[in-house]
């Protein structure tokens, strides 16, 4: 392998689309908290911490499963051979250091969440992810506690509670869809995900009736003030577009899981036009 495969092969280990997803997310904890423009250096930490933090979970995750990525992900650096396992381990030793030093600057609430994401994401491969929702229920907490992450950034934590659980609802419900679609890797690998525990085709219903609990809960940022009418005005498109998803994935889990994902961005994007609004409204810009 030449030196630039490898370096390519490091930064698909981060997945960078995930890293700036839910950096992307920590940037709108910090939005709707409303702490952006008077505190600027620790939006820009969170941002950066969580994008570290990220990539190091990405890169240690697809060490610990490489041997069931040459089954259902033959692609990927490590199977392919770009990168080593003991390469890939200490890149995300590497982006985890990093990730610490940053957040041991910022207040003593995200330091917590800080402490306890990157304890969950060390822990997730290795001891939650074959257990039946409950690997799949960790990770969607993850991707929740970036809003509180970047809330708690800025000292406020209050505002970005109910965007965490909206979020965390529409991980889990990709999470299971995920699994469906790969079922037979982690089967040949002896997890024992939900799909597997329960079949494919309850563990789609479970999907299903998670997602209808969000989407019936979207609406909570509007009812208490939080975020203008103009968030309703993008969260609908967001909702119907995960709800065609979750149908979709009923006959193809891959296709399914992938349209869910262009659902949750527009829901994140819903988050900044509603508060965006309500700091206009008030004059707060």
């Amino acid at each position: 392998m030449t030196a630039g495969e490898t370096i390519r092969g490091l930064a698909e280990l981060t997945r960078p689309v995930n890293v700036l997803a839910a950096s992307v997310l920590t940037f709108i904890g910090a939005f709707v908290a409303g702490g952006v423009t008077a505190e600027t250096p620790e939006t820009v930490t969170a941002v950066a911490a969580t994008g570290l933090a990220v990539g190091a979970g990405n890169a240690i995750n697809d060490y610990f499963d490489r041997e069931i990525d040459r089954i259902n992900q033959p692609e990927r650096a490590i199977p392919r051979g770009a990168v080593s396992p003991r390469g890939a381990l200490a890149f995300s030793l590497v982006l985890f250091v990093a990730a610490v030093a940053l957040a041991l600057t910022l207040p003593r609430s995200a330091v917590a969440i800080a402490g306890i994401n990157l304890v969950a994401l060390v822990a997730y491969t290795e001891f939650f992810k074959g257990l039946p929702g409950l690997g799949n229920a960790l990770v969607a907490y993850l991707v929740g506690s970036t809003f509180l992450f970047g809330a708690a950034a800025v000292g406020e934590i209050g505002p970005a509670v109910v965007l965490c659980a909206l979020a965390a609802i529409a991980t889990l419900t990709r999470e299971i869809i995920k699994d469906v679609e790969d079922v037979e890797g982690d089967r040949e690998e002896g997890l024992n995900t939900l799909p597997i525990a329960i079949g494919e085709r309850r563990a789609l219903y479970v999907a299903a009736g998670l997602l209808a609990i969000g989407v019936l809960a979207s609406p909570l940022p509007y009812v208490l003030g939080h975020f203008e009418l103009a968030y309703l005005l993008v969260v609908i498109p967001a909702n119907a577009i995960m709800i065609v998803a979750a149908y979709e994935s009923f006959e193809d889990p891959t296709a399914g899981q992938s349209h869910l994902k262009y659902g949750t961005f527009l829901a994140a994007l819903a988050f900044i036009v509603g508060r965006a609004a309500l700091e206009l409204e008030f004059g707060w810009f």
